[in-house]
């Protein structure tokens, strides 16, 4: 008593051990003690991130964290504070252009977000207060509440169930929006509470939860429930995830139930697994941020060159104040170096449009709007599950692009996770095939010793049983009535298709499960009688300990423990005699490519099963570390077990999964199976799917081999340098050429298991075996295939981070559709979730998501492909266009006496980046196919081509840069010698510095769009349309902008200098000529490479078409803009 008051008046210290007390009903245990309300958290959800009086302040200081927007913050506070030589609008529109459409797009998507939220925290709920129902908003539920919900609703917080209307006080539910499993799930109310069915009786239920604080595992849960009544003292039942009712999830095929709440609002399990997904960067994110810096060196530079060059200049005292602009007695005195300093400022602030601001808003929306390329492609549609590809981060579509390695599951994933039970084995004889009326199996290994046992059964029958009772199926029926009618058709619901699988292949046998009634596991036999099982205990499969049990009670009395699992995990538990005649099967099994359990029984005496209870009870009751009790009790009662026999359950591989991992090889990426089966089962899948070939050599790093000597770690070294040797030998020291190496050299490939892998990653140092890491990468990095079996999901996920971490930094894509390979997708740079039969767990954490593993070839070959090359012309280009803009300007100085003099208007400075150059750009990046999509396809030898961030290395931003330099200078020094002239006119009228700025600007606008419209390789009419359009644009801008007198500019300087500019028939003449010398170097390439692809049609017409084929796409592959490929 003293305690639970101490509990309840220090609800504080519940939080520091990890536990919170929930009084059900609100209602004080005792009418005797005072009761004290707790504080916890309301029902709200919250997925936004902003409020209407935050949003400003927290958007703004989002977007000036980014370095670009920081810049040209300062540069634009640099032209207010300064008399600079621009005006503050030609930096401060385009920052306020970007800052403004990046703040509606995420005000908008956050304004969704408050829909969504007000949608849920609106709905109606009814809670039992007083003994009645009261209708009440969602966000107003208490923890404590009593919360009715009926069929078909979901549930509106984190419920522990109290009762139901069936009468064994079970529940149906689907948690289809939480991991996409949409087959229906059991939950039990404790047998204590599950008569409470009426309003009144649940409001005077007195009871104390004691259960964990909230955390975001959807699977676990650990709770007590303390039940007081008037006479007795308190009865405790233990709590566990199956009656958790979850936020988000569906009652369904159950009219009513009711639940109290233990977790609300954010702390609900669904709301904690949508928080804290760590940010993923793509390789192109960071070459634009090396460009940056290269480029802010560029725009540093030449404001320093023109700072010394105007004071070298001005030394002159006629240069440094002419007699028609002499200086004013404050600027005499002001400080030199202050002075110098302000010249500098004000130098940056003329050059620096070289930084593209307007870069990130296009680079955003070009993801944003592609990645919907890959949601609307048809073929990555599946009519079985009737889905597509989802994307559920746009911010890696050009890292699909440029993976180097592939880590993949292989159930589920390269197989259809679809089981078919296909033989068994019993006491070392197989039986196969269907089943007869009286003899049971179909017998084919001869004839089976019968053995004696106290309850008289044969062991044909004690195997059929022990399939049909330890298992966690549950059994739907497509009747109404309560319990099962012999008529009623059966449909079997489990998490795993494994168990499905076996309790069918039962059936198939004679032995039919029929389902759960008041915790009695039912089963029919061969001569069609009902026999039921108590359930007393389960101990789930997990991959640690890759085995299942239960314990259960036969109708006579005897108490019988079942174990199914890994042959590694249940032969060291049976008697040692039994295990060999098992083994052979087992093993031929797996070569065979069938995945195999073991089934084993124990009998329990009374007096076993007294202590194994209380054991059990009380680790069921404890709080803290539940499984890992549970599990302790379960490893002492899982010994000297009685082997039965084994299963082989065939998993099909996928279609077109060979196809697409040679695929993937051809494209020189490297692809890793990491598999939790044994080695054999998963040596054969990757033989059948052609990750290993015929004439690939295999390594082996596995127990089986190593255990060969007394010293393992020794074994271990002397294989590990073994294979190094033949391997350096083998191949090039040389990286680059390793990929074209793999079709010139023998095939290796290795297979490693994962208490190997552990011997690996956890040498001793003393040893001197620490450098076994750095031997086993070498070894990996020269394989062109490398499979991992026996792996935990904690070293699925070491693997990747090991090799991200290599030298070099790898991109590694993960795929995989299970729980079990969450970490691995969330450890690699791309994860990808296969939407298959384990739950959409692997679905929900990836970057992209796809029906099938066949997809992924169209994936990285076509849709990865087309992304990077797009982004990189795209970064490329804003840079090229950049340089291009400003460089005149730079040279311009040189004939102005570095007087800051700009060469363009006010007006094109702001709209060149927004309006001028922008939109053809952008549908570039989003349209551009330079290769055939069925050539992509067809030959994967072209992902090799970009692979490495090619087209982002030094060599091609060198291209780019001087091409960029070659067409300014000709821009300025072609313009410049026209104007020597300084009558264009017969009329003799003088041009001014404007017009020359104006020509300039024209000659630019048209080249760097012509530019882009030479490198398009595929039209269509929104090409046409934006790059076309653009041109025209600029010049109904020019002359609208130049056509009327703004009253709000005090210097009307560029008044009809555009209509009047063109009226010279020489300007005319200039224009064209400077556009055709500026853009001659890529002409000139475009007419070479059609000359060589003509005479490579002509020269490699003899040759097989496929030869020729590859040697025509590498001429169409290498577009001329990208000099990666010459």
């Amino acid at each position: 008593m003293f305690r639970r008051s101490f509990n309840r008046f220090c609800a504080g210290e519940e939080k520091r051990v990890g536990t919170r007390t929930v009084f059900v009903g609100n209602h004080p245990v005792s009418e005797t003690e005072a009761y004290i309300a707790q504080k916890f958290c309301d029902n709200r959800i919250v997925s936004s991130k902003y409020t209407l009086w935050n949003f400003l302040p927290k958007n703004l200081f989002e977007q000036f964290r980014r370095i670009a927007n920081f810049y040209f913050l300062i540069i634009f506070l640099v032209q207010v504070t300064v008399d600079t030589p621009t005006s503050p609008i030609t930096s401060g529109l385009p920052l306020f252009f970007v800052i403004t459409v990046t703040a509606i797009k995420q005000g908008y998507e956050d304004w969704l977000r408050h829909r969504a939220d007000n949608e849920v925290n609106k709905s109606t709920v009814y809670i039992i207060e007083n003994a009645k129902r009261v209708k009440k908003e969602s966000e107003k539920i208490k923890v404590g509440d009593i919360v009715e919900v009926q069929a078909d609703e979901t549930f509106p917080c984190d419920l522990i169930l109290l009762s139901s209307c069936t009468v064994d006080g079970t529940c149906y539910v689907t948690t289809a929006s939480l991991d996409g499993e949409s087959n229906c799930k059991t939950h039990y109310a404790v047998r204590d509470t599950i008569e409470l069915r009426t309003v009144e009786s649940i409001d005077n239920l007195r009871a104390a939860i004691e259960c964990e604080q909230p955390q975001p595992d959807l699977y676990k849960f650990v709770g007590r429930i303390s039940i007081y009544s008037n006479s007795l003292e308190a009865v405790a039942r233990s709590l566990g995830p199956e009656n958790l009712l979850l936020k988000g999830a569906t009652l369904k095929n159950t009219k009513k139930i009711y639940g109290v709440a233990v977790y609300t609002g954010m702390e609900t399990k669904m709301a904690l697994n949508y928080q804290g997904k760590s940010q993923k960067r793509s390789a192109v994110e960071k070459s634009i941020n090396a460009f940056l810096i290269v480029y802010l060196f560029i725009l540093l530079t030449k404001a320093a060159i023109c700072t010394t060059l105007k004071y070298v200049w001005q030394s002159n005292p006629y240069n440094d104040e002419p007699w028609y602009n002499q200086k004013t007695q404050k600027e005499r005195e002001t400080w030199k170096v202050l002075k110098m300093f302000t010249d500098f400022l004000s130098f940056m602030v003329l050059f620096n449009f070289i930084i593209p601001v307007s870069m990130y808003v296009t680079v955003e929306m070009q993801k944003f709007l592609g990645s919907f390329f890959i949601s609307w492609d048809n073929d990555f549609y599946d009519e079985e599950i009737n889905e597509g590809a989802l994307v559920n981060t746009s911010d890696l579509n050009e890292e699909l692009g440029q993976v180097d390695y592939v880590f993949t599951d292989k159930t589920g994933t390269l197989t259809e996770n679809s089981m078919e039970f296909i033989e068994c084995c019993i006491d070392g004889h197989k039986y196969k095939g269907v089943a007869q009326e009286t003899d049971g199996l179909s017998q084919t290994d001869g004839p089976l010793p019968y053995l004696d046992r106290a309850d008289k059964q044969n062991r044909e029958e004690l195997f059929l049983r022990a399939l049909c009772l330890c298992h966690t199926v549950e059994v739907k029926t497509n009747d109404t009535v309560d319990g099962v009618t012999e008529s009623a058709e059966l449909t079997y619901m489990s998490s795993s298709p494994d168990e499905i699988a076996l309790v069918k292949g039962a059936k198939k046998y004679g032995f039919t499960f029929v389902g759960v009634q008041n915790g009695c596991m039912r089963v029919e036999n061969q001569r069609k009688e009902i026999e039921e099982y108590e359930l007393l205990h389960t101990l789930n499969f997990d991959s640690v300990r890759r085995r299942m049990s239960v314990i259960v009670k036969t109708q006579s009395g005897d108490i019988l423990l079942f174990c199914k699992g890994a042959d590694s995990a249940v032969f060291p538990r049976v008697q040692n005699h039994e295990i060999e005649l098992i083994k052979v099967h087992v093993e031929r099994n797996a070569m065979e490519g069938y995945r195999t359990l073991c089934v084993a029984f124990k009998e329990i005496a009374p007096d076993d099963y007294e202590r194994v209870n209380r054991q059990l009870i009380e680790a069921k009751m404890a709080l803290q570390d539940r499984e890992e009790k549970m599990e302790k009790v379960f490893d002492e009662i899982e010994t000297d077990m009685h082997l039965i026999g084994a299963t082989a359950v065939e998993d099909k591989l996928q279609d077109q999964a060979a196809e697409t991992i040679e695929a993937l090889h051809a494209a020189g990426l490297k692809v890793w199976v990491l598999t939790g089966d044994k080695m054999e089962t998963a040596k054969s899948t990757c033989y059948a799917c052609r990750l290993f070939q015929t004439n690939t050599e295999l390594l082996e790093l596995t127990t089986k081999t190593i255990e060969e000597s007394e010293r393992k770690e020794d074994r271990l070294h002397e294989l590990l340098t073994e294979y190094r040797k033949k391997l350096l030998r083998e191949f090039p020291k040389s990286t680059r050429s390793l990929k074209k190496a793999w079709t010139e050299h023998q095939e290796y490939g290795l297979i490693i298991d994962g208490s190997t892998l552990s011997l690996i990653l956890n040498s001793s140092q003393d040893s001197g075996s620490n450098n076994y890491k750095s031997i086993f990468l070498q070894i990996c990095m020269k394989c062109t295939a490398v499979l991992c079996c026996r792996m935990a999901p904690l070293q699925k996920a070491q693997i990747v981070r090991m090799v991200k971490n290599l030298k070099g930094s790898p991109i590694t894509l993960s795929i995989g559709d299970g729980a079990n390979d969450v970490s691995m997708i969330l450890e690699s740079h791309v994860g990808i979730g296969i939407k298959g039969k384990e739950g959409r767990q692997a679905s929900r954490n990836s970057d992209y998501s796809v029906p099938k593993f066949k997809h992924l070839k169209k994936l990285l070959l076509v849709h990865g492909h087309l992304y990077y090359v797009r982004i990189a012309h795209l970064v490329q280009y804003f840079f090229y266009k950049n340089l291009c803009f400003i460089l005149p300007q730079f040279l311009y100085q040189f004939f102005c006496g570095f007087s800051q003099q700009p060469l363009y208007d006010a007006a094109y400075l702001t709209m060149y980046n927004i309006c001028f150059t922008s939109l053809p750009i952008l549908a570039y990046s989003l349209l551009e196919q330079h290769i055939n999509i069925d050539t992509l396809t067809s030959d994967p030898r072209l992902y090799m081509k970009i692979s490495g961030n090619a087209m982002l290395q030094l060599g091609p931003f060198l291209y780019w840069t001087f091409l960029a330099a070659f067409e300014g200078t000709v821009f300025f020094f072609g313009t410049y010698f026209l104007f020597q002239t300084t009558s264009l006119d017969e009329n003799g009228k003088v041009y001014g510095n404007w017009t020359f700025g104006t020509v300039i600007f024209t000659v630019l606008v048209f080249t760097v769009t012509l530019k882009l419209a030479l490198d398009t390789r595929f039209w269509t009419w929104i090409n046409h349309f934006v790059i076309w359009g653009s041109l025209a644009f600029y010049v109904f801008f020019s002359f609208f902008w130049g056509g009327i007198i703004w009253p709000f500019l005090k210097q009307q300087r560029m008044y009809f200098i555009f209509a009047q500019m063109l009226s010279s028939v020489s300007i005319w003449l200039a224009i064209i000529l400077l556009i055709f010398i500026s853009l001659s170097p890529e002409i000139l390439l475009i007419v070479l490479k059609s000359v060589r692809r003509r005479s490579a049609r002509v020269t490699k017409r003899l040759p097989s078409s496929g030869t020729s084929t590859i040697f025509m796409l590498s001429q169409t592959s290498s577009n001329h803009s990208f000099s990666w490929s010459e």
